[in-house]
């Protein structure tokens, strides 16, 4: 569980400037599976490989529940990224392998739509859950990693102020094949306004 006085179960909505971040609901499944089935191609070479049932509603519902299980353990929170201007789900951000004591650290992994790509939005929910984990979790480091090809994400993390710290070899088992990965942290003591301009 999240040691947290202030962690309360009835998580609000975080804000930012182009996005709005909630837990996702039960009720969310039609929007996520048409979104995610309609990027498919332009998701697949960056993630684990899909499944066969992938969006199935069955498959859903035991996402929803590892969500819930996660969350109430304490170990990973799972947003949906809306764009504040439509209103529309536009991507999903974890904030995962949450510790606390002497580590205090999180790791951070998104997907975006591809017809919301280019916009700004998943830099936007980067900056905010990294506000979140370091302001309401007080956590002091989070971390995230991306595919040396992957240049959209390597400028997302870029521009929410995360430096590269190294290369981690055969890291994560994806689309099939173990691939190298960047690490990139930011940690709480950074500045606010750090990253790269647009």
């Amino acid at each position: 569980m999240f040691a947290l006085p202030f962690f309360r179960r009835d998580l609000p909505a975080l804000k930012g400037n182009l996005v709005t971040l909630r837990v996702p609901y039960t009720n969310d499944y039609r929007e996520w599976s048409t979104l995610r089935g309609e990027s498919r191609a332009f998701l697949e070479p960056w993630e684990p490989r899909w499944t066969p049932d992938e969006l199935d509603r069955t498959a859903w519902r035991l996402r929803i529940s590892r969500y819930r299980e996660d969350y109430a353990q304490g170990t990973a929170i799972a947003f949906f990224i809306f764009e504040k201007s439509s209103g529309k789900l536009a991507g999903g951000i974890t904030l995962g392998n949450i510790r606390h004591g002497v580590s205090q650290s999180g790791h951070v992994g998104y997907w975006i739509g591809e017809r919301f790509g280019g916009r700004g939005l998943m830099t936007d929910a980067v900056k905010v859950v990294a506000r979140f984990a370091f302001d309401t979790l007080r956590l002091h480091r989070i971390e995230a990693a991306c595919i040396p090809d992957n240049i959209r994400s390597i400028r997302v993390l870029e521009k929410a102020g995360f430096r590269r710290e190294g290369l981690l070899r055969s890291y994560l088992r994806i689309n099939g094949i173990w691939q190298d990965h960047y690490l990139y942290a930011r940690i709480a003591d950074d500045p606010l306004d750090a990253g790269t301009k647009d």
